[in-house]
């Protein structure tokens, strides 16, 4: 589950609460019932807002060359039990079916400590 941050202006408190990402926190109350802290002699009803502690992780293409290049294997499915290895390296074969286990990629190989 996420990790959030509230900030309380009424207390000038924050409040780190660990809660799913569909449930909204508007008030101290709330704040204090979900994260299982005491109130203290702040109104209930006050507002917080959640603090953004880092920016989002933004995700980037990369190309099947430059996962080819980092170790990775991707499989992209062409049919029913069928899939390419787009990152086929040596003498991996280029498509793997489902009822050939000698077409599964070299993962081990690959995999190391």
């Amino acid at each position: 589950m996420p990790v959030y941050e509230y900030y309380c202006e009424d207390n000038d408190l924050i409040v780190e609460v660990t809660h799913p990402i569909s449930v909204k926190l508007h008030t101290w109350g709330e704040v204090c019932y979900v994260s299982q802290i005491a109130m203290g002699d702040t109104d209930p009803l006050a507002q917080v807002r959640k603090i953004i502690k880092t920016a989002p992780a933004v995700a980037v293409p990369t190309s099947n060359s430059e996962l080819k290049n980092l170790g990775f294997t991707k499989l992209v499915k062409r049919d029913n039990g069928v899939y390419e290895n787009v990152t086929a390296v040596g003498d991996e074969k280029r498509y793997m079916r489902s009822d050939d286990p000698d077409s599964v990629p070299h993962i081990h190989k690959k995999v190391g400590d």
